[in-house]
């Protein structure tokens, strides 16, 4: 882990790195050392101490591992986005499963970087990302709109899966290891999200989208 307090220019992106593979850590760092545009703050391998060093020193953008240790960039995102001053969140993740840059959107990603494209792509994004724009080459946006679901977070997907089982807020409740008013504020979410007014609309959405989807 690195932790570090360089001067930031004032023409200079200030920005952290977070990714659970060393090699893949250590090359992007030397990029962004290497890049004038950039103030690279701080790296870490795992979320927690990510957060720790993204709570102390703000940054305004940050680059993060799609399944970095041990809580995932879905759960970091989350909790970063609750920060006052919250930095614009680049996602740099595998692009094999299609779904993971539709929830990185969701999740309040500003962008998703595959890792299979150029450092150079990277190194992009973040300028770009750190201007304000949001970069998403391999989502279409029209299908994002066009199916509800898809903006839904993976504990909200899986507690409409649940709920499409027939569970009772209790057993969702059990099943989601939560509270019952937890569960009322995620259905009252998915409704919201869903534009339906209950638990019986919410189910017919869900097998709607997975007939849809071939499901």
């Amino acid at each position: 882990m690195r932790n570090q307090m360089p001067e930031v220019m004032p023409d200079q992106i200030d920005i952290m790195l977070g990714d659970g593979n060393p090699l893949v850590l250590s090359a992007m760092s030397e990029v962004f050392e290497r890049d004038p545009r950039f103030s690279l703050v701080a790296t870490s391998a795992t979320a927690e101490g990510f957060l720790g060093m993204v709570m102390r020193v703000p940054v305004k953008v940050c680059v993060i591992d799609w399944n970095i240790p041990a809580l995932g960039a879905e759960r970091l995102i989350e909790v970063l986005r609750a920060q006052e001053n919250a930095p614009r969140i680049v996602i740099y993740g595998h692009d094999a499963d299609p779904s993971v840059p539709r929830h990185a959107m969701s999740s309040g990603a500003a962008a998703f970087v595959s890792r299979s494209a150029s450092i150079d792509s990277l190194v992009q994004t973040c300028l770009e990302v750190a201007d304000g724009k949001m970069v998403f080459p391999y989502l279409d946006i029209r299908d994002l709109k066009n199916d509800p679901i898809s903006t839904l977070s993976r504990k909200e997907t899986a507690l409409l899966e649940a709920l499409a089982e027939g569970l009772t807020n209790k057993q969702l409740a059990a099943r989601m290891e939560i509270s019952i008013n937890t569960v009322k504020f995620h259905l009252s979410n998915i409704f919201d999200k869903l534009s339906v007014k209950n638990r019986a609309q919410a189910i017919a959405h869900f097998y709607a989208s997975k007939a849809k989807s071939g499901g």
